[in-house]
Order: structure tokens, then C-alpha cells, then sequence
């Protein structure tokens, strides 16, 4: 056996072993490392706001205008080319963020740590579906629910939190699986079992039967809620293999909509780049490829530990939502053990006699096999403040993965 395997094998015994657990909610500015209130943090690789696509120049722009840096959207538009705003991947800051990613320093973000390392993560909360700021909409709508969620719905949910104590994630992935998630596009169970979880609390809390309410009604109206949650679940689980510092393994695959990058185990921060593709996805109705933005995203680190479009045999009514038949879905996802280090022992599918998922992509049998990771991804509108257009698989380019591999050989 050789170093290389030897490392990966001590990596991925710090992936299934991992147990990071939902501790609160706070602003991005008080806990993100390195967050400042000129800093925005955005999805994938580096990219200047010149290059930057529209989706995600729009989600900027109404960023700035909920962060109460601009009055309108044609000052914050002004403000985010004027020099005076920086931009970071939230990948370099312990965080992730679906579609465009952004992060400002009011924006409050979930904070989660793993128990075994004690690496923390952050992401933000999801908005739910359709016009939603991570698609690049930014109108009255989308600011006045982002305000909704800072200003009553975080602070509800840190205090039900700090009664209720630490979530393990993990155990709620895991039952999810079960129960016919695959913790990515699918979140319908995992936003139950969350739920579950907190509701009591809530109540506890003693806020008005109004507020509360208010609160369960955002969460059961959202079968994405548990997305984020199982980003940062992932993040941490990610971050830890990072801060080993050994082998070959994948600890983040993200697009920005101009580029899709990787990052690996063994090289640290270093970002191993391809231009990104337009995912040829299941559109809605009267929308058309033309309009979609290339691979955009940090959600995409679920995969690297197994879920999403790698646990897609636990989730056969997810076809329903991205197109394909059940049987196609379970083919591809089962493709995937040909790059996977191993299958994760408490990430389990009924369908397939409690088989584990494939966990652990190795950039070394991604670039000598020829088998490109697939995701689940959402497409935003290239049009400023339409929003999500499309959701679907689509396999990552091959050349990140190949250079990673030359790079750690």
C-alpha cells in the first residue's frame, strides 16, 4: 500500500467518524473568521466583481441594500464595482453558501462544529425556492423575507437552540437517507427531523404564540431549510480532512459562474480551476438553457463527503424534481463507488440492503479512471432578479481534478 493510499485511509476514518453538531445561529461578522463589513463572501473560486455573473452580481447588489450599505440597488450596484467593497470565496473563511453564495456581516449563519475535531463551520439560512437572493432575485420581496429572517426568525431559533443544546447532524443525515433524502436537492425528511427537533424548544422560549408560529410556518413552508445545515455539516466535515493536510481527497467543489474549482486534502487552499458549463438540467416551464448560468455554488461540498448526487439510489422520487428516470438516477449514482475511497458505514440506503453511500472522491481515480463527480445542482436566470430557472445532474469537469492529481503526484 502506498503513502498516498495509507493517508487517504487515516482521512477517511476522519470522514465517517466525524460528528458535527448545530450549535446556534449568530451574525456572519461575529463569528465567520476574517468577516468584515466591506467583505462579501461569494460561491466557488476567487473572481472580481468585473467578472463575476450576472446572477451574482445582482445577489450582491441586494446584499448591500439588506446590509444597509446602499439605499437602492443602483448605488449598491455602484458600490460593488467601486473598489471599496472586497470579495472572497466563503470557501477561504470556514463557509459555504448555496447558488451565488453570499455572505455579508449582518446576515446571520448557522454555526456548527464538528465534535471530534472541533473545526467550525458556517452557512447561511435558506431562503427556500424560486425568487430567492442566492439566484441573483434582489426585488422588495426577497430583501423584506431576508430581513424577516435576521431580525426575528435567526434570533428565535439561536434562543430555542441555547435551550434545546448541540443537534448532531450526522445522526439526522443518516436517518434522513432513510427516509428518502439524499440531502442536497431532497430535504423534504431532513427539514422534518430538524423540526422535530427544535419545536419543543421553541415553545419554551416563551415567545409570543404569534412569533412562533410564524417561525414553524417559514420552516414547514421550506422543504430546502435543511440544506443549509447539511452544507455546514459537510463544510466541517471538509474542513477537518483539510486541516490534516495528507492525501487525495476532494474538500470542495464549487462554481461561481465563470469557473468551477476544487480544493483537496493534500494542497491546502490551493484552487485547481475549469470554466463552468451550463448544466443541462430540468428547466421549468417557458425557460430555456440560453438564460441559464454556468455551475454555481458551494453546495456542491455535500457530495464530496457522499450525499447529494452520490446518495441518489436513496432517493428515488427526487426524479420527479430534476428529471430522469428512477432507474438512470441509481445508475449514475452507483458510478460513482468507482471514485469513492469507501462507503460510509452510518450513511446507509434501505434500497440497496443498508449498502453505505460511496464517500471519500479520491482526485487520483477521478483523473486515472476518466470518472467525473456528479452533483445536484439549481440553475439561476442569467437575467438579474429572475431567479432559480431550472434543477438537475450534472458531471464536473474533468480538468480540476486531473491537475489536482498531477499537482499531489
Amino acid at each position: 500500500m502506498s503513502r498516498l493510499d495509507l493517508d487517504n485511509k487515516t482521512l477517511f476514518d476522519i470522514l465517517i467518524n466525524a460528528r458535527p453538531r448545530l450549535l446556534g445561529l449568530a451574525a456572519a461578522i461575529d463569528v465567520v473568521p476574517g468577516m468584515k463589513r466591506d467583505l462579501v463572501l461569494h460561491a466557488g473560486p476567487p473572481i472580481g466583481w468585473s467578472d463575476m455573473s450576472e446572477a451574482m452580481k445582482a445577489a450582491i447588489a441586494g446584499a448591500l441594500v439588506f446590509d444597509g450599505q446602499a439605499s437602492d440597488l443602483q448605488r449598491a450596484t455602484q458600490l460593488a464595482g467601486s473598489g471599496r467593497i472586497r470579495y472572497a470565496p466563503a470557501h477561504d473563511h470556514h463557509a459555504a453558501g448555496a447558488m451565488s453564495g453570499i455572505v455579508t456581516s449582518t446576515m446571520p449563519v448557522f454555526i456548527v462544529e464538528d465534535s471530534v475535531s472541533k473545526v467550525r463551520s458556517f452557512v447561511t439560512m435558506n431562503e427556500g425556492l424560486g425568487q430567492a437572493l442566492r439566484f441573483g432575485a434582489n426585488g422588495p420581496p426577497v430583501l423584506e423575507r431576508l430581513r424577516y429572517m435576521r431580525d426575528s426568525l435567526a434570533p428565535l431559533l439561536n434562543r430555542a437552540m441555547q435551550l434545546r443544546g448541540p443537534i448532531d447532524l450526522a445522526s439526522l443525515v443518516a436517518e434522513a437517507l432513510r427516509r428518502g433524502d439524499e440531502c442536497h436537492n431532497r430535504n423534504k425528511a431532513a427539514t422534518a427531523l430538524v423540526l422535530r427537533e427544535i419545536a419543543p424548544a421553541l415553545v419554551e422560549t416563551g415567545a409570543p404564540h404569534a412569533e412562533i408560529a410564524a417561525a414553524l410556518r417559514f420552516i414547514i413552508g421550506n422543504d430546502h431549510f435543511f440544506l443549509s445545515l447539511s452544507m455546514a455539516h459537510a463544510k466541517a466535515v471538509t474542513l477537518s480532512l483539510e486541516q490534516a493536510g495528507i492525501g487525495s481527497l476532494v474538500t470542495v467543489m464549487a462554481g461561481n459562474g465563470r469557473e468551477v474549482g476544487i480544493r483537496t486534502s493534500g494542497a491546502g487552499a490551493r484552487w485547481f480551476t475549469a470554466t463552468a458549463e451550463v448544466a443541462r438540467v430540468r428547466l421549468f416551464e417557458g425557460r430555456t438553457l440560453e438564460e441559464a448560468t454556468p455551475t454555481m455554488g458551494d453546495s456542491y461540498v455535500t457530495e464530496a463527503i457522499g450525499l447529494g448526487g452520490f446518495a441518489l439510489s436513496a432517493a428515488p422520487a427526487i426524479a420527479e424534481f430534476i428529471g430522469g428516470t428512477v432507474a438512470e438516477l441509481a445508475e449514475r449514482s452507483e458510478l460513482m463507488r468507482e471514485i469513492a475511497v469507501g462507503e460510509h458505514p452510518l450513511f446507509v440506503i434501505p434500497q440497496l440492503g443498508f449498502r453505505g453511500v460511496p464517500s471519500g472522491i479520491d482526485v487520483i481515480k477521478v483523473a486515472e479512471r476518466g470518472i467525473a463527480p456528479i452533483v445536484n445542482t439549481g440553475v439561476a436566470s442569467r437575467h438579474p432578479g429572475v431567479g432559480q430557472i431550472g434543477a438537475g445532474i450534472q458531471s464536473l469537469p474533468l480538468a480540476p481534478f486531473v491537475a489536482a492529481a498531477a499537482a499531489l503526484k
